[in-house]
């Protein structure tokens, strides 16, 4: 599961308009209205970002190659459950959840696991994926043929967070010698708007829980650099998470840093976030403030260590009787939305159904 991308130009709007009509992700006032008004306004300047990069996005690219890779991956390390499917469900654009739970169903499948590709955990990210799977399955597959079980967050697995430390460790090593030691590593994850923080979304939390985390493993290999966490891609109207990463490079240049790392920390696939807005439309920041050495590290992509990561989580979950999280379960203090309290209640059924079977 994740957030997907518009393939081509003429998928723009539509992907501008599905995410601004997802209160799970943005609350709006007469949200019907005013969110397509902010679609439109920012087709123009999304269509040009894309354009940069190539036309449109690569996620849908990468997640194919990263779920191929994975269920070779698992077939070997767990044979005793081969052979292994992967299905591609995307929050906003084709190949979206509906799409996947027809073809599951139609394909005869009997166990799913909802594998969340944000290693964090946000209501406005899989929660919203969850809340769009708990409405296809409704749909697709009333009679309940499909068994699912969930892997909604991930960030602190060793193996992620090792495959992170090897990225920027690969871009520390191209630093010169004399601001090596001392170049700011800025971790950049996207940005979420206040009032979803304030609700007691866990999001900011876990972004700080994988930060640390890769930190200690880069402490460990002996990097000490300095270190912040920003935020990035804050759009409409609302008071978002801040610093922003843009803010934090112009404040870094002013300050007398001639060089930064930047690492996409809330990724693992390259899309708009990474290929425009931090190498591109930041990169251009960065030099305009007078940072010299302006580095990024690659996103996991295809990394071999990383392909690992995802067959060892799923191995992990299947060993372990396919476990439904305690914090998936787990309200945020806030107010919810009534969807997302009734897709809770049915994870909380599959898992007893789950429970029933053994």
């Amino acid at each position: 599961m994740n957030m997907g991308g518009p393939r081509t130009q003429g998928d723009v709007a539509q992907f501008l308009s599905n995410i601004f009509s997802d209160r799970d992700i943005i609350k709006l006032p007469a949200q019907s209205i005013l969110g397509q008004v902010i679609a439109k306004r920012r087709v123009g300047k999304v269509k040009e970002q894309y354009m940069q990069i190539g036309g449109g996005s690569p996620i849908e690219k990468w997640t194919r190659v990263q779920g191929g890779d994975m269920v070779k991956r698992l077939d070997c390390i767990c044979p005793e459950t081969a052979p292994h499917n992967y299905y591609v469900g995307f929050r906003y654009t084709a190949p979206n959840m509906p799409q996947a739970v027809k073809t599951m169903v139609a394909d005869g499948v009997s166990h799913v696991i909802a594998f969340t590709q944000y290693q964090q955990f946000s209501g406005s990210t899989t929660g919203s994926n969850l809340n769009e799977l708990y409405r296809a399955q409704q749909k697709h597959d009333p009679e309940s043929t499909l068994q699912w079980s969930f892997i909604d967050r991930w960030g602190t697995h060793p193996m992620l967070v090792s495959s992170f430390a090897d990225r920027i460790e690969a871009q520390i090593n191209r630093l010169t010698a004399d601001v090596r030691p001392t170049t700011p590593i800025l971790f950049s994850a996207h940005s979420l708007p206040l009032n979803v923080v304030d609700r007691g979304d866990p999001y900011v939390a876990e972004v700080g829980g994988t930060v640390a985390y890769v930190v200690n493993e880069l402490r460990r290999r002996g990097i000490e650099n300095p270190y912040r966490l920003v935020w990035q891609s804050a759009v409409g109207p609302q008071r978002w998470l801040c610093p922003q990463t843009e803010d934090a490079i112009k404040q870094y240049a002013r300050v007398g840093y001639t060089s930064l790392v930047m690492v996409p920390i809330a990724f693992t696939s390259d899309h708009i976030e990474t290929l425009f807005e931090l190498d591109i439309e930041y990169g251009h920041v960065a030099k305009e403030a007078g940072i010299n050495q302006y580095l990024r590290a690659e996103a996991l992509n295809d990394h071999p260590p990383f392909i690992d990561a995802l067959a060892t989580i799923v191995k992990e979950h299947i060993d372990a009787g396919f476990p439904t999280s305690p914090q998936l379960l787990l309200p945020d203090p806030g107010p919810e939305s009534a969807q997302t309290i009734t897709t809770r209640r049915w994870i909380a059924a599959q898992a007893a159904r789950l429970t029933a079977s053994k």
